[in-house]
C-alpha cells in the first residue's frame, strides 16, 4: 500500500448478518474462518504465526498493531497460521531498529488478507456477549450476497480435526544427542518457544508428526512424552487419544499443553466442549490449588475440558482454574506421572510465572 494511493474499501461480514466496513490491509482478496479475540497488547507476530490459530480470523484488541515492525525470528512456527486479522490501526509505519519488515509488506509475502479501520474494541465486546462465529473478509469483492453465500459453505470449528494439518511432516531433533534426557515431542501444532523450554533445560528432543504411533515414539527410547498445543477440535481426534491412552498405560511422564490437556482428559474420558468465546491473551489469571499461588498466564484456546466431569473423576485432581470464570485450568492423575495445563507457560511473550512448570515435568522424569 503506498502512502500516495488511498487503501481499497474492505468488508467484513459475520454469520450473525452484522456487517462492517474498513480499509484494506495486507494482500488483496478474501478469507474466511472462525472468528475470535487477543487481549494482548504486544507480541502480535507471535500471535500470528501461533499454530493453534490455524483457522481463525484475529481481532486484535490493542488499538495500535505493527507499530513495532516485524523481526525474523520473532516466530512460533515458519508461517503465518491465522486466516485473517482485524484491527483498529494496522500500522504500515513503524518504530524499531531490529524490525526487518513492515506488517504490510509481511502480510503481503504470506497472502494474508485484514481489514483495518474497525471499531475493534466493539467488535469485541459484540464476540463477548454473542460467541465465536465464522466469518469473511473480503477485499477484492464488495457483493455482499456473494459473501454470504461464500460465507454459509464455511464449516464450524465444532467438529474440524486441524491438527493433523499443521504438525511437521517430517521428525527432527533439537539439542544434545548425549544428553541423559530424552524427550519425545507429539506435534499438534506446538509453538517453537514451547520447544525451547524443553531444550534450554537439557533434554534431547525428538519432535514427531501428529500421527506417530505408540510404537514408533518408543523407538526413540523417550523418558518423557510432550503433548502439545495446536488448532481444532479435539474430539475426532481418535489417533491422538489412543496414542495418549497407550502412554499412560506405559506409566511414562506425560506433560500436556493446551489441546494436550484436552487429550489427556478425553483419554480419561473426561469430555470437552466447545467454548462460549475461548481465551486468548497475555493477562490471564490463573490460581494453582496446590500451592495457592495465583499466575498471570497467556492463553489461546476455544475448547475447554468439562469441570462436572473432571471433578467427579477419582482418579483426576484439579491442579488450577481461571479466576474469571472458574474452568479448569490444570488436571494431574493420581496414580501415574502425568499432568497437563490449559495455558501456555512457555509465555512468549507474557510473564513467566509458569515456566516452573517445565522443571516439575522435569523433576517428574528424574525421579
Amino acid at each position: 500500500m503506498s502512502d500516495t494511493q488511498s487503501p481499497k474499501p474492505a468488508i467484513l461480514i459475520l454469520e450473525d448478518g452484522n456487517i462492517f466496513h474498513g480499509r484494506a490491509f495486507g494482500k488483496i482478496g478474501t478469507t474466511t474462518g472462525e472468528i475470535c479475540f487477543n487481549t494482548g497488547m504486544t507480541g502480535y507476530q507471535e500471535v500470528f504465526t501461533d499454530p493453534s490459530y490455524y483457522g481463525q480470523v484475529v481481532i486484535m484488541n490493542s488499538v495500535h498493531i505493527g507499530n513495532y515492525g516485524i523481526n525474523d525470528n520473532e516466530v512460533e512456527s515458519d508461517s503465518i497460521k491465522v486466516k485473517g486479522i482485524i484491527g483498529r490501526n494496522l500500522e504500515e509505519q513503524y518504530s524499531r531498529f531490529a524490525a526487518d519488515h513492515s506488517l504490510q509488506d509481511y502480510f503481503e509475502k504470506e497472502n494474508i488478507v485484514a481489514i483495518d479501520g474497525v471499531d475493534s474494541r466493539a467488535l469485541v465486546i459484540h464476540i463477548r456477549e454473542a460467541g465465536a462465529m465464522n466469518c469473511i473478509i473480503s477485499s477484492e469483492n464488495e457483493n455482499i450476497e456473494e459473501l454470504k453465500e461464500i460465507l454459509a459453505s464455511v464449516p464450524s470449528m465444532a467438529g474440524l480435526e486441524l491438527a493433523s494439518a499443521v504438525s511437521t511432516k517430517s521428525d527432527y531433533t533439537l539439542g544434545a544427542e548425549s544428553s541423559k534426557i530424552r524427550i519425545a515431542v507429539l506435534d499438534y501444532g506446538i509453538k517453537k518457544n514451547i520447544l525451547n523450554c524443553l531444550v534450554e533445560r537439557g533434554a534431547y528432543v525428538k519432535v514427531f508428526n501428529a500421527k506417530t504411533s505408540f510404537e514408533e515414539l518408543q523407538k526413540f527410547n523417550p523418558d518423557g512424552f510432550f503433548i502439545s498445543n495446536g488448532p481444532g477440535d479435539p474430539e475426532p481426534m481418535d489417533y491422538a487419544i489412543d496414542t495418549v491412552k497407550q502412554i499412560l498405560k506405559a506409566e511414562k511422564p506425560l506433560f500436556g499443553i493446551c489441546l494436550g490437556q484436552q487429550l489427556l482428559a478425553l483419554a480419561n474420558d473426561i469430555p470437552t466442549f466447545k467454548m462460549h468465546h475461548g481465551h486468548r491473551g497475555l493477562n490471564h489469571p490463573v490460581k494453582n490449588i496446590i500451592t495457592g499461588k495465583c499466575e498471570i498466564t497467556t492463553q489461546n484456546h476455544g475448547f475447554g475440558v468439562n469441570a462436572e466431569a473432571v471433578r467427579s473423576n477419582d482418579n483426576i485432581e484439579v491442579t488450577h482454574i481461571n479466576l474469571n470464570d472458574d474452568s479448569v485450568e490444570g488436571i494431574r492423575l493420581k496414580d501415574r506421572p502425568a499432568f497437563s495445563v490449559q495455558y501456555h507457560p512457555e509465555s512468549t511473550p507474557g510473564p513467566h510465572d509458569s515456566r516452573y512448570l517445565f522443571d516439575e515435568f522435569f523433576d517428574m522424569i528424574k525421579s
